[in-house]
């Protein structure tokens, strides 16, 4: 029961696959069968109808025939053999041969696509042969009315054009003879032909058109105003070499007959209405002769600024010179009274050997222009050099002098310094003698021999031959310290003993009364007499504080109003 059963599904789920795969199958034929019908009602024939309306001969009617015929074929052959193979793709999925149908389907999809080709060959040529028949009917006039007004404008100025008139003639003649060819190709129906010979006579008549309008300004160019500018430019170079002007380095006479070969070749090929390349030639041939122009200019301002500024040269080389031998004896002057660097007298040196040189330079220029063998153009730009250079020297010599006088005036400015600390010193001395103050401890007495001491070591520097300002420096930066510390000093000492003084003064009011204030004023006034005031001022201080606190800042506001 259970093996019947079993057979039973079976049998079911083959049913049901066999109508699953035939329905997939039935599509897909049902497509190539649509696809067939559409084919077999393109409007083939009638767009072949639209060809009527042209002239049936020659091309036209070969090619009307050959599509005829492709056509007919497609129709009587091609497609009764796609009819036959979709009903075998048919006969094949009933018998559930589904991979012979599918083969079967695969020969239908390449035949169709070999026919959808043949139709799309037999339409694009067609359209081809239909719209150069349309494009050649619009653009004909259009060409035959540039035709007629190219013709017309050689007749009527034929003397623009020179000896290239005969050849623009030839050029129409050549295109009359193609628009006649046009006409019979158009007539015997070889539209594609005459397609052709209207793209030939635009691009003819184009480049004709271009030629007649470039050809009268290069003609008058080539025959008239450049040849003009040559002789210009001859009678020019003559005049100027009669001058005496040097111009062997511009190779004017190789160039001027480059340049005259050249206008004769222009001229032989605008005979010929070679235009294109006359044109590129003319606008090189008027550079060269723009830099033979500048050329001959350059030697006319040349030789101007010779003129005017070779006596200013001599001058400044004797102005320098001069300055120099000055520098000279200056930096041997100085050099006995101060200590130069070896750097300092290797650039008084190097502007004497600088000046030499560019002495004997100008002395050269001056025999080559009064020899006359060297271009105003050369002769003008070395010395612009030398210019350069004496700018240069005259800056160096300027900076040196300044140098030279710097080192007198560091001088001064030493002596100076020194003698306001000398002056200092008397004004410290002055306030110490002014203060009444019993006597120096030894501290102060210390730093006051410092100060004098450093005061002589710059003094002796100073006296030194050759001076050397840098070891000047030196030491009287070290007085200046010296001193100030002096002054200070004073000041704290001359404080400090009044300080001391009025605090003792004060404590005299304790003394009686306070046995510990007595004895520190007795070890006060014993430092005091000893001239350690800071010490004294101290000792009294701490007693007195210790019995009136507060006292003492009465007594200092005192003492600075008194010192005030």
């Amino acid at each position: 029961m259970d093996y019947i059963i079993g057979v039973i599904v079976l049998i079911l789920i083959f049913i049901i696959w066999g109508y699953f795969f035939k329905k997939r199958y039935f599509k897909e034929i049902d497509r190539l069968e649509s696809w067939k019908i559409s084919i077999m009602h393109r409007p083939v024939l009638e767009e072949l109808s639209k060809i009527k309306q042209l002239n049936m001969t020659g091309e036209t009617e070969e090619m009307f025939e050959n599509w005829r015929i492709e056509w007919d074929a497609i129709i009587t052959d091609h497609m009764p053999e796609v009819e036959e193979l979709l009903f075998d793709a048919e006969e094949f999925v009933d018998k559930y041969r589904f991979s012979r149908s599918k083969e079967v389907q695969r020969k239908i999809t390449v035949k169709l696509n070999e026919i959808e080709e043949m139709i799309k060959k037999i339409l694009y040529e067609l359209n081809e042969l239909v719209g150069s028949e349309e494009k050649n009917r619009l653009e004909i006039e259009d060409i035959k009315e540039s035709y007629r007004q190219l013709k017309k404008s050689l007749l009527a100025h034929r003397h623009n054009y020179g000896k290239a008139a005969d050849k623009l003639e030839n050029t129409l003649d050549e295109v009359l003879q193609i628009l006649q060819r046009y006409d019979e190709e158009t007539v015997n129906g070889n539209y594609l032909n005459a397609r052709e010979l209207v793209l030939s006579i635009k691009e003819k008549l184009a480049v004709l058109s271009v030629k007649m309008e470039m050809l009268p300004k290069l003609l008058v160019d080539s025959q008239s105003e450049l040849h003009s500018q040559l002789q210009e430019l001859k009678d020019g170079y003559e005049e100027m070499s009669g001058q005496g002007y040097l111009l062997s380095h511009i190779q004017f006479e190789q160039e001027i007959s480059r340049l005259e070969e050249e206008l004769e070749l222009y001229k032989t090929q605008l005979e010929n209405a070679e235009t294109e390349a006359v044109d590129k030639g003319i606008k090189d041939m008027r550079e060269s002769i723009e830099v033979l122009y500048d050329l001959l200019e350059k030697e006319v301002l040349s030789k101007q600024y010779i003129l005017k500024n070779d006596e200013v040269l001599r001058n400044t080389i004797s102005d320098l010179e001069y300055e120099n031998d000055k520098l000279k004896v200056e930096t041997i002057h100085v050099q006995h009274t101060y200590h130069l660097t070896e750097n300092e007298l290797d650039a008084q040196r190097k502007m004497e050997k600088q000046i030499a040189q560019i002495s004997k330079r100008h002395q050269l220029l001056v025999l080559k222009m009064e020899d006359n063998v060297m271009a105003s153009s050369l002769i003008s730009e070395e010395m612009k050099g030398l210019a350069a250079q004496l700018k240069e020297l005259q800056e160096n010599q300027k900076d040196f002098t300044i140098k030279l006088q710097a080192l007198r005036k560091d001088e001064m400015d030493a002596r100076d310094s020194l003698a306001e600390l000398k002056r200092k010193m008397v004004d410290t001395g002055r306030l110490i003698a002014k203060s009444n103050i019993p006597g120096l401890p030894e501290e102060y007495k210390v730093v006051l021999s410092d100060a004098k001491e450093s005061m002589d070591d710059v003094q002796g520097k100073l006296e030194e031959k050759p001076l050397d300002m840098a070891a000047v420096y030196i030491y009287l930066e070290k007085a200046v310290q010296q001193v100030n510390r002096v002054h200070e000093k004073a000041h704290e000492l001359i404080e400090h003993m009044y300080l001391a003084e009025k605090v003792i003064q004060f404590g005299n009011r304790y003394r009686s009364s306070h046995d510990i204030v007595a004895e520190s004023l007795r070890e006060a006034e014993a430092k005091f007499r000893s001239y350690e005031y800071q010490a004294a001022l101290e000792t009294a201080a701490t007693a007195i504080e210790k019995v009136d606190p507060g006292s003492l800042r009465k007594i200092g506001a005192n003492i600075e109003e008194l010192l005030s």
